[in-house]
């Protein structure tokens, strides 16, 4: 119809050569990233049909396998292009702001992932929760908002949700309807399909700021105090062996990614992750990622495939995204067995309550040990607990710094070197509290700071710390 269509020896000079042969259209302004404001206008139902009428015509028009060989700008100025001349040919009662947003919807559903993309472009969003073709959700501030994006319908939500996971070589449908995935830029990515979400399929993304955070800027947040800041600093860097504990959304895979930064230049790291999402600096790093089964239920690589795996390829440091079952064991034992400075990630309340968890997951994995034996093993491998927590009004806040000291009998025992205690809220409602040193004149990793001559600065600090009680300054 539009003359756009062509066979496989089409190239970019064709297409201007068709376009010619299109009765001109008048030209509109568009932008190629939608703002925030836009993103969330209310639509109405006429706007909606010509939109699915001007698609319908759009890829009878063009040859999408000769669009996905032109690079993105020049691919939506060629769906520009041919849009502005179907909205001219079939008359269609539009405003220009109408327009522009049509524009931008229908460049996004071509190339991109649709109503999504203006959600995506925005730094300040750290979580997007699709509830459903018309109901969308984020989370801002630490708080959850609904928003006005909204999909015509639950198939065109399932064709994104396969686009994206698709990207990381996985797939969701009726036979596989849970996946996990993760988008180019690192943010993790969970889709649930019907049968088992009721109500449409339910896709929820964990966004990654494009700005990557150090610990330098949490203390700037309010997260830590300088002091505490500069003990975590120390901690990464005289390769204490770290566990990371905290609730949903508290912020632990950030804090991982700000130790990583002080990991020496010329140590050999490997990661493993469900959904490789952590964002190391340094050069020599080998990245690892699971991989779930066949159609014909074959071929999966659990987490703990991937760590007894890394034991084998000369790790200095073994870096485990998330801690869930079984692996745990064999982080431990390479903990234990000379890769020090390992870290892993795992979901809990508390410092005391992560050692437990971890001893759940190793005996529910199987292993036919004593609990003292596994006691044993944890103390002698863990340095480190570092909580993070998500406080009711939304901010986030490291609230222990903890050293696993020994074992009294079958009790592990622990000591806060850093707490957070929250003194009260303001009139809007946000927490006030503040970091405060336990008083720990040296702890346990004293001997291994000396060893790495960071010794005067972890005295330092823990003098710093001492001398005065800061306020949290709320971000």
């Amino acid at each position: 119809m539009f003359g756009r269509r062509s066979g496989q020896g089409q190239d970019r000079q064709s297409l201007a050569k068709a376009r010619a042969s299109v009765r001109p259209a008048p030209t509109i302004p568009v932008r190629i990233t939608p703002s925030p404001a836009r993103s969330e206008v209310s639509r109405s139902d006429e706007y909606y049909t010509h939109k699915s009428l001007i698609f319908g015509a759009l890829i009878e028009a063009i040859d999408l396998s000769q669009l996905s060989k032109l690079d993105s700008e020049t691919a939506r100025a060629e769906i520009r292009d041919i849009v502005n001349e179907i909205i001219a040919i079939k008359s269609f009662v539009m405003s220009t702001t109408e327009q522009d947003e049509l524009l931008d919807d229908i460049c996004n559903d071509v190339l991109g992932f649709g109503p999504l993309e203006p959600l995506l472009a925005r730094d300040d969003i750290a979580d997007i929760m699709v509830n459903g073709c018309s109901r969308t959700y984020i989370e801002v501030g630490g708080k959850i908002q609904l928003t006005n994006i909204r999909f015509k319908d639950n198939a065109q939500l399932m064709n994104i949700c396969q686009r994206i996971v698709s990207q990381v070589g996985r797939r969701v449908d009726e036979s596989s309807p849970i996946c996990d995935a993760r988008l180019l830029d690192g943010s993790r990515v969970n889709v649930i399909a019907p049968p088992l979400a009721i109500d449409g399929p339910t896709l929820t993304i964990r966004k990654f700021r494009k700005e990557k955070l150090t610990l330098d800027q949490l203390v700037r947040l309010g997260s830590i105090s300088p002091e505490g800041a500069e003990i975590l600093k120390i901690i990464g860097r005289v390769r204490c062996n770290v566990v990371i504990s905290g609730g949903t959304g508290s912020g632990k895979t950030t804090l991982l990614n700000c130790l990583t930064h002080y990991i020496d230049h010329g140590e050999r790291i490997i990661t493993c992750e469900d959904a490789a999402e952590l964002q190391l600096q340094q050069p020599h790093v080998v990245r690892l990622e699971t991989r779930p089964p066949s159609l014909e239920g074959t071929g999966a690589i659990s987490m703990r495939d991937l760590v007894r795996n890394c034991l084998r390829m000369r790790p200095e440091r073994i870096i485990v995204g998330e801690v869930r079952g079984p692996e745990a064991f064999d982080l431990l034992q390479a903990m234990n067995t000379g890769h020090d400075g390992s870290m892993g990630t795992l979901h809990s309340n508390s410092p005391r309550e992560a050692l437990s968890r971890m001893e759940s997951m190793i005996t529910m994995g199987g292993f036919s040990l004593p609990a003292r034996t596994i006691r044993e093993m944890m103390m002698s491998s863990i340095d480190v607990i570092i909580q993070a927590a998500r406080l009711r009004d939304g901010s986030r806040r490291i609230t222990h710094i903890t050293e696993v000291v020994g074992l009294e009998g079958e009790v592990i025992t622990t000591q806060d070197l850093y707490v957070y205690d929250v003194l009260g809220e303001d009139a809007q409602g946000r927490l006030i509290g503040r970091h405060r040193s336990t008083g720990i004149g040296r702890p346990r990793f004293w001997e291994r700071a000396r060893y790495y001559n960071e010794e005067g600065r972890l005295a330092a600090a823990l003098d710093a710390a001492e001398a005065r009680d800061l306020p949290i300054e709320e971000g």
